[in-house]
């Protein structure tokens, strides 16, 4: 990962420079606990005005943090697991929290329900969704869904209308053809190149009846499917509909450096949680939609989602801590009128209400967004298996990347992504 692009910043109770070194502060034996989550630069903020808060409130509670982004994160938290040194506090996703719970490499949270960590006021479907194997693994930081990101100026500029939760993948081709007409913006496209994006490919084949994994851990489509997949994009591509791979390249992870941030793009593949950030970092006003339908009518595509957990390191010295800080970070009115909606939607009824009037547009938009997907609203899946992690930010890209470049043809992709995927999921450890 390279220094240039990685983010490592500490809250207001650390200093910067020992941090940019990759160096604990002198003072570390002040911080009893450390904390470590991927985001941007604007879920950073919000994240260590909590923690001011926080300890604030208790006193004899430090809190150490560092943020990554997401490409960054996964790799650096692997690397500190295995060497012993995990933070006691870390932030997980849906996708891994399997895998990390099967090692012991996060702690079981059942014991301190009803105690440091309250969860009475909670939906029970995303305490489901923090559970491997009937026990608790992590604790919901907020419901959301995928969803498009739109620049509505760059739409209004192309003189085209502005994509919402009915619009289709032909709709998506004849956008993109618009785009390409009206020129706005030294050739500005409608959209990204979504043919890596892995929430984008899973939301197309649960619209087609079909899964991106089964619930015993398989791969829930073909090779025929996966083909298609990337024949769609590929056609978009060759007609020069979509931005070029040299462009799309240039997203590494960080939102600053997707399509839409940089202006390549009016549309991007994100989550609801993040139009927050997305409009933190633009100056154009944006927007969230659904994913498109693959027709009129379509159903089923989109899920809600503990969009990121809070977790506790299985090694962890400091757990009856942490999880007293995890019920803060929930359950805290004043902690959640910083935090917002910018993680989803708050999982604690109370807090919803207590927040709902303070919240700002883009918030209003992102809490409207993913209480209203109507039809759209599917089952939520089981959580990805083990070593699914790698298919996405491994596999994924780099076998869209290779047909985006012309090194390989779709017809070609498919069957490539399908054996390679599953002897991933084969692999044990």
């Amino acid at each position: 990962m390279g220094s240039n692009r990685r983010q490592f910043l500490l809250g207001s109770a650390a200093v910067i420079g020992a941090a940019a070194t990759g160096l604990r502060p002198a003072f570390a034996d002040q911080m009893n606990m450390r904390q470590i989550f991927w985001g941007s630069q604007e879920r950073a903020n919000r994240t260590y005005k909590t923690n001011d808060l926080f300890q604030q409130k208790n006193a004899n509670d430090k809190i150490a943090s560092e943020f990554y982004a997401w490409n960054d994160y996964w790799p650096k938290l692997a690397t500190e697991t295995a060497g012993g040194n995990a933070p006691d506090i870390i932030q997980m996703d849906y996708r891994y929290i399997v895998e990390y719970a099967d090692r012991q490499a996060i702690a079981p949270l059942d014991a301190f329900v009803g105690k440091e960590l309250d969860l009475s006021d909670f939906d029970q479907d995303q305490i489901d969704g923090g559970k491997v194997n009937g026990k608790l693994y992590g604790i919901s930081l907020g419901a959301n869904s995928v969803a498009s990101i739109v620049n509505t100026a760059a739409f209004k500029e192309a003189g085209v209308p502005v994509p919402d939760n009915n619009s289709t993948y032909d709709d998506l081709k004849t956008a993109c053809e618009a785009f390409k007409k009206a020129n706005i913006r030294g050739g500005m496209k409608a959209f990204q190149d979504g043919s890596g994006v892995e929430p984008l490919l899973e939301n197309w084949l649960r619209q087609k009846g079909k899964a991106l994994y089964t619930a015993d851990g398989k791969l829930g489509f073909n090779a025929d499917d996966a083909t298609a997949w990337f024949q769609l994009w590929d056609d978009l591509r060759q007609a020069d509909l979509i931005v070029t791979p040299d462009d799309q390249a240039l997203d590494t992870g960080p939102l600053a450096n997707t399509m839409v941030v940089l202006g390549k793009a009016a549309v991007t593949f994100a989550n609801s949680n993040q139009l927050v950030a997305f409009q933190a970092l633009m100056k154009d006003p944006v927007t969230i939609v659904s994913f498109p339908r693959i027709a009129k009518g379509s159903k089923g595509g989109h899920y809600r989602k503990p969009s990121m957990f809070w977790s506790i390191a299985g090694a962890s010295k400091m757990q009856s801590e942490a999880a007293k800080y995890l019920s803060f970070f929930i359950d805290d009115i004043d902690a959640n009128k910083i935090l917002g909606v910018e993680r989803g939607i708050p999982a604690a009824k109370h807090v919803r209400d207590a927040i709902a009037p303070t919240l700002n547009k883009q918030d209003q938009i992102a809490l409207n967004f993913v209480s209203n997907l109507g039809d759209l609203l599917g089952p939520i899946p089981p959580p990805p298996p083990s070593n699914a992690g790698e298919i996405d930010i491994d596999l994924m890209l780099k076998t869209s990347q290779q047909v985006a470049f012309g090194q390989m043809s779709p017809k070609d992709a498919g069957p490539y992504l399908v054996q390679q995927a599953t002897d991933i999921l084969a692999r044990k450890g």
